[in-house]
Order: structure tokens, then C-alpha cells, then sequence
């Protein structure tokens, strides 16, 4: 088959000394979709930025349709014909559709102005040509996630992008955004285009790829058709470790109730009813886990729970005290942890240090504090334990939040928030972006919590992570409550696919209990 792109001997070693690639090789053959896949830090990321022109290797060759290319900017990719979506999204927040659509290669009215009709016609043509609807006339900020993918692929192809690289493409989509987006890549191959897909999501790698690159420690493992792999397989060569899919054993016994929820309700600024009578504890020594497709108010669930919202009607009790009306400062002191949803948004500050990332809710105590300064030499011991338990790659732990990878950033998260020393913790979505061996060490992570004594608290829209972890397990649609199941042992994602859709629902107001 012909091959459009060949990688050979890519060496890149950054200013700190980190080997990032070393002897790097691969052939992407055209018209196929191409997974590369590895733990974060493998260098799947650094070996797409160098195809795409923004950081440059020390050695190696790089060959675009059988002709050796040197690629010294993004600006040059595109002209080649390569384009690349990135896991944090390149699109102007303030900006519609089609300006971002046409930024960079603007069409004028006169030799100033931006011909905005033209640029609307534009991305109405490219959004049909490739049968990806986007609304031209919004702002990016007003758009969910996936739309505004979908506009940054949009991009791409208006540029005449031939080979498209996706990193992470679905580490912040929900499952049925991901299903668009897998049928989006297909229609794109049937269309003459290539795809580099990076993931460390398994399941959607074996189902969207044509062949497979595992890389591990900077190095390619090996390349395979998709179909001479499994699972197993692939997680195994990306680690170099068995992983364990098996379900979390329950607790022995549920202890006491740490955090109750009663017939909470939630109106929003547009008057409308986002939270209906959600009730439900969680008890110490347990994880309640709570499934649901995306959208369904578990964003806003989460806020009022941890202080960010006021709910309109009903209360939250830990450990027998209401919280309604308190901080998140105040909410915190009570020994809650939250790992938000979204960690660029709520989960760190990008542009400050790892050091003032773990210690945000903790600088003003013992030994952090001393009298009006802080002690940085205890900070920095501090943050350097942290980042050895929880396996996180940085240059030092003074460098900025936002030159780690995404889910290196993931994992400065649920350290700050596991090292708080909580009684409850509220998880939302916390293995999102990160791979398959990181994935594990959360997981055990909160198992061992769990066995502790403490309540979590899991929200999660990767059902394989709910029924994996849960001691029990709640349904949420369209802001209720609709089933309630005690025993977990023997439910499947299959089962609570219906609840979840809102086809079925059990009696009563906090659903049905199932035994």
C-alpha cells in the first residue's frame, strides 16, 4: 500500500535533558486511519508536534509523499497538506464560527475589513462538502466540546489538509460524541484523507483503527494491522505490565452516612428546572457511582455539592450538617475533596507552578504558613513527594502546570486532591484524558480510600469506570434520579444503557432499589 508519510530515526531530547523520542521509525500508509497509542510521556505528542512544525528533532528524517521535508513551523505543515487538532482546542473563544474558520486566511472587503458573508458562505460549503454540520454564526464559547472539534477538523479541511492528525480527540467528548466523531473519521477516509489518531483508549482504538503504533518510553514497541491485537494485548505492550480490567471487590460493610442528599432541585438563570428531587447518601467504606449520559445535571449536580452553586430547593448534609449556603473554602474544611470534571477550567491554574497547584487550598496551614510568608522549602519537599507517589512528569516541581501533558495535568489534580487528607471525595470524570496505567493507579487509588474509611462519590461518563469501581450505583436523566441498584455483581452497561437514555425508569421518586 503506498505510504504518505515515513518517520525515521526521529531522536528529540528537550533543554532538561528528557529524552522525548529516540530512534523513532513509523510508515502511515495513505487512506487508512493510524493509531498511535502509548502511557502520557511516551512521546506520541512530541513525535505529532514535530510532524506539525512546532518543536523541531535533533536527528532523524521526515518523508511526505516519498519526498524528505523539513518542516520548520505549522505554517509550512499546512501548506503541505498536514493538518492537526490538539487536545486543548486552537479556536478564538470570543469569535464565531466562521471567523475562526477563516482566521489567518481571511476574505476582505476592500483591503481591511473581513468580508463576513463570504467567510459564513465559506464554512456553510465545508461544513456540507464533509457533512459536518456547525453554526456558523455562534460564538465558540456558546458551543459544547464537541462542536467546537468539529470546527477545528473543519479547519483542517478548508486548509486542503490530506493527512490529519487527532491527539486526544476524545479525551473531553462523551460517548455519543465520540460515536459522531468515529463516523466523521470514517466518512473522511472514504473521502482520500489519512488520520493519525492518538488515544489510550482502548476499546475506541480497536474500533476505529486500521493499523496500530505502541510506543513506550520515548521508543515505537511496534506496529500492527488492528486486528492482530487485542485489548490485552495492547495495553500490555504500552506498560510492559499485566493491567487489571477486573471489578473492584465490594467493601465488607457500609459504615456510617457521610453525605446526604434530600430532595434536591436546581433552577437555572434561564428559569429552567436542571435538578428535579435528587436524593441519595453516601455512607463511609463505599463508592456510589453515578451513570448517566453527559448533560443530564451532573455538572450541576457536582457544583452544588461542593459549593459552587446554590440549589434552589432541598439541602446537602455532611455528616448530619447542612451546607447549604457555604463556600467552597468552607465546604473543603469539612474534609471534602472535589476532582472537577473539566481540569483545565476548575482543576488548575495552567500558568503557575506545580508547587502553587498542590497547596491552593492549603497555603495557609501548618507547615506550609509561617507567620506572613510561605516556606518554599517545605513546599517544594512537599510537591516533590507528591509527584513521585503519583508518578507525575515534570521537568522540576516549579515548573509551570501548563507545560505538562494533559494527563500529567490529570493527575496533579486527583494528588492535591487524594493528599488533602478527606473524608469525602467527589470524583468527576477522573481518569479522563490519562492512559491506561495511570488509569490503574486512580483506580487502586480510590479503592484504597474507599477501604479506609472515606465516601466517594463517582461520576463518570466511562461506564466500564462505574461498574468497574461502584459498591452501589444511581442513574441520572434529564436531572432525576430513575433507577437505584444495590447489587452491582451482575449489571452490565447493557442494563443501564435504558435508564440511562430514559427509556425505562424504576418507581418511586430516588428510583427503585434493586437487590
Amino acid at each position: 500500500m503506498e505510504k504518505i508519510l515515513e518517520v525515521k530515526d526521529i531522536l528529540k531530547i528537550y533543554e532538561d535533558g528528557v529524552i522525548a523520542n529516540k530512534d523513532v521509525s513509523m510508515d502511515i500508509e495513505k487512506n487508512t486511519i493510524h493509531a498511535i497509542v502509548g502511557e502520557n510521556g511516551a512521546g506520541k505528542t512530541t513525535l505529532m508536534k514535530i510532524l506539525f512544525g512546532i518543536t523541531h528533532a535533533q536527528q532523524g528524517k521526515i518523508f511526505y509523499k516519498g519526498k524528505e521535508i523539513k518542516v520548520k513551523n505549522p505554517h509550512e505543515a499546512i501548506k503541505l497538506g498536514i493538518g492537526m487538532v490538539h487536545q486543548h482546542l486552537m479556536l478564538a473563544p470570543d469569535l464565531t464560527v466562521a471567523e475562526n474558520m477563516v482566521l489567518g486566511v481571511e476574505p476582505l472587503k476592500g483591503k481591511i475589513l473581513l468580508d463576513t458573508n463570504k467567510a459564513i458562505e465559506i464554512t456553510k460549503q465545508v461544513s456540507a462538502e464533509y457533512d459536518l454540520d456547525v453554526p456558523a454564526n455562534r460564538k465558540i464559547k456558546d458551543l459544547p466540546i464537541g462542536i467546537r472539534q468539529r470546527v477545528e477538523i473543519l479547519k483542517a479541511l478548508f486548509r486542503n489538509a490530506e493527512l490529519l492528525i487527532l491527539d486526544e480527540p476524545t479525551s473531553v467528548l462523551t460517548p455519543q460524541e465520540s460515536e459522531i466523531l468515529f463516523r466523521t473519521l470514517k466518512e473522511l477516509k472514504n473521502h482520500g484523507k489519512t488520520i493519525i489518531f492518538i488515544s489510550h483508549k482502548l476499546k475506541e482504538v480497536k474500533q476505529i483503527a486500521d493499523r496500530i503504533t505502541i510506543m513506550r518510553d520515548a521508543r515505537v514497541i511496534t506496529t500492527k494491522d488492528a486486528g492482530e491485537l487485542t485489548e490485552h494485548d495492547i495495553a500490555y505492550l504500552m506498560v510492559g505490565r499485566e493491567i487489571s480490567f477486573a471489578r473492584v471487590r465490594p467493601p465488607e460493610k457500609r459504615r456510617e452516612t457521610f453525605l446526604s442528599v434530600h430532595t434536591l432541585s436546581y433552577i437555572n438563570d434561564e428559569n429552567t428546572l436542571i435538578l428535579k428531587n435528587i436524593s441519595f447518601e453516601v455512607n463511609s467504606g463505599e463508592i456510589l457511582g453515578l451513570a448517566g449520559v453527559e448533560g443530564n445535571g451532573q455538572t450541576e449536580l457536582v457544583q452544588a455539592l461542593t459549593g459552587l452553586l446554590e440549589p434552589s430547593a432541598g439541602e446537602i448534609l455532611i455528616k448530619g450538617e447542612n451546607i447549604n449556603g457555604l463556600s467552597p473554602r468552607e465546604i473543603r474544611e469539612r474534609r471534602v475533596a472535589h476532582i472537577p470534571e473539566d481540569r483545565m477550567e476548575n482543576g488548575v491554574a495552567e500558568q503557575t507552578t506545580l508547587e502553587e497547584n498542590f497547596i491552593v487550598d492549603r497555603y495557609y496551614t501548618s507547615p506550609f504558613s509561617k507567620r506572613f510568608s510561605l516556606d518554599w522549602k517545605k513546599i517544594g519537599t512537599y510537591s516533590n513527594k507528591l509527584m513521585e507517589r503519583f508518578r507525575i512528569l515534570a521537568q522540576s516541581s516549579r515548573a509551570p502546570v501548563s507545560s505538562l501533558s494533559g494527563g500529567n495535568i490529570q493527575k496533579v489534580v486527583v494528588a492535591r486532591e487524594l493528599s488533602s487528607d478527606p473524608e469525602i471525595i467527589i470524583a468527576a470524570q477522573p481518569t479522563r484524558g490519562i492512559d491506561i496505567g495511570a488509569e490503574e493507579m486512580v483506580h487502586n487509588l480510590l479503592k484504597e480510600v474507599r477501604d479506609q474509611g472515606k465516601a466517594i462519590f463517582l461520576v463518570s461518563a466511562d461506564l466500564d469506570e462505574i461498574l468497574k469501581l461502584s459498591t452501589r450505583i444511581i442513574v441520572i436523566y434529564n436531572g432525576e434520579i430513575v433507577a437505584h441498584f444495590k447489587d452491582v455483581a451482575g449489571i452490565s452497561g447493557k442494563e443501564l444503557g435504558p435508564y440511562m437514555l430514559g427509556v425505562k425508569r424504576e418507581e418511586g421518586l430516588s428510583g427503585k432499589i434493586h437487590s
